[in-house]
């Protein structure tokens, strides 16, 4: 098996918020180390803007595996476990679309591969 080769950018920009579709599945990408070695990538849902009164700016995010179960964030019933996560959008949307979390995770391939060589 091969894998396609391919340019990556310097940075990965995440989402453009204007580009959020409620519903759509999105990559959350962070790092658990301060060498941004060892990565971690969650799926998550664009649930909506500003669910909570006197919300301005909020982008809401719900992880994937509640959202798939049923749980919704203006409908709780008793015993669902679900996380919500939001995002200001004047500071971006904090999410990748797969092929942008496959960049970021790709440029952490090469950055462990330089720290493994020195």
């Amino acid at each position: 098996m091969r894998f396609e080769a391919r340019e990556l950018p310097n940075y990965v920009e995440h989402v453009a918020v204007d580009e959020l579709r409620i519903g759509d599945v999105y990559f959350v990408a962070s790092f658990l180390d301060d060498e941004m070695l060892v990565p971690e990538l969650k799926p998550v849902v664009f649930v909506g803007r500003n669910l909570e009164p006197g919300d301005t700016g909020s982008l809401y995010f719900q992880d994937l595996l509640s959202h798939q179960n049923g749980v919704r964030y203006d409908a709780p019933r008793p015993g669902d476990e679900a996380r919500f996560d939001s995002f200001l959008e004047e500071q971006s949307s904090g999410v990748y679309e797969y092929e942008r979390a496959l960049d970021v995770l790709l440029l952490c391939s090469l950055r462990r591969q330089k720290a493994q060589s020195r």
